[in-house]
């Protein structure tokens, strides 16, 4: 039987932990019979992208993104519309499209999700012709990705440490949506995201209906809300039952074309950027081979700590919120030291 050839393009620097021991993780894991491997390490931005498409161009069969979600970008960007597949070891803080695919969440599980060696092709989406492969967005969504960005650590607590207090005092915008060709539409959103994959990263999920096979993607319009109901929709995020939000519209679509009244943030797969006035996403489906967990459809993930402990205090918020709505201040007070509980 003719090997594979497969490439681990590692990123010494995502994420929060130490990345030495990964090489020897790999190398007694993979699969030597199917597989002849080699092990590339990224040296500066964009530089994954470089090897990945590299890569392609040489014809190896998968080349593994082993980061966080920026080098699973850059990854999946060097080797979409081709033959060659993309395998992820997340290691980063969020993880998102890994946790979309239900991967393992530690490196000797998604090398043998590796060895199983199941492909499937998927969707992608590109935002002004850059890639994305969970989501894009602007408003407080790219926002918040600037401010996550620019903390100096990662996490899930800087991330609703800044969508609570930022979110405070964050202008909504109108967007002008055309979707699909059809009549344009004003919307005044809080935030606009355009979701590929279900999640964020960390289990927070802005879109959970979305799929990766459907030819679409999902489309979801945060109305403005005020200080108090920010706790509820964070809450929401991690319980996957945002779309449920009377503040949330949600639709599917193959091309939005979008224009708002001055230039600002966008992202794509958290990763900050300036824009323009209009912006162009649009789906390519079954753009990219995957490899996938065989499993995924047989298997749920377990809540983590985090949305267990949310699930756990979202009564307690509720009945909070409604034992002090008669009472402005202390309605203020009480909302605070959620607030301040929360990001202890």
């Amino acid at each position: 039987m003719t090997k594979k050839r497969v490439a681990f393009i590692i990123n010494p620097i995502s994420g929060t932990g130490s990345k030495e021991i990964i090489p020897s993780l790999i190398d007694r894991h993979i699969d030597k019979e199917k597989y002849d491997i080699e092990l590339k390490f990224t040296e500066y931005a964009g530089h994954a992208f470089e090897i990945a498409s590299q890569c392609k161009d040489e014809n190896v069969d998968i080349v593994v993104a082993v980061g966080g979600d920026g080098t699973v970008n850059e990854v999946a960007r060097g080797v979409i519309d081709s033959n060659t597949a993309l395998g992820i070891i997340p290691c980063g803080s969020g993880n998102g499209l890994a946790r979309h695919l239900m991967l393992p969440m530690n490196v000797k599980g998604a090398v043998e999700i590796i060895n199983d060696g199941l492909i499937h092709q998927l969707d992608y989406g590109t935002i002004n012709e850059h890639p994305f492969f969970c989501t894009c967005g602007m408003g407080f969504d790219a926002f918040i990705s600037k401010k996550f960005a620019d903390a100096g650590k990662r996490g899930l607590m800087t991330y609703i440490e800044n969508v609570l207090l930022e979110g405070l005092k964050y202008e909504p915008e109108t967007y002008e949506l055309t979707i699909d060709g059809n009549d344009t539409e004003p919307y005044k959103a809080f935030l606009l995201s355009v979701a590929n994959a279900s999640q964020y990263g960390n289990d927070a999920y802005i879109a959970p209906q979305a799929s990766m096979s459907d030819g679409f993607l999902d489309v979801v319009i945060m109305e403005p809300f005020d200080m108090f109901e920010a706790p509820q929709v964070v809450i929401e995020l991690m319980n996957k039952t945002v779309d449920k939000n009377s503040k949330i519209k949600s639709f599917k679509a193959r091309d939005i074309k979008i224009h708002r009244a001055r230039p600002g943030m966008i992202h794509y797969d958290g990763d900050p950027a300036e824009a323009g006035t209009d912006l162009h996403i649009q789906l390519h489906h079954k753009g990219i081979n995957v490899v996938v967990n065989p499993m995924a459809d047989k298997k749920r993930r377990k809540p983590n700590m985090v949305q267990t402990a949310f699930s756990e205090l979202f009564r307690d918020f509720n009945v909070m919120r409604e034992e002090v709505v008669t009472n402005p201040v202390k309605r203020v007070m009480s909302i605070n030291n959620y607030i301040q509980s929360k990001l202890s």
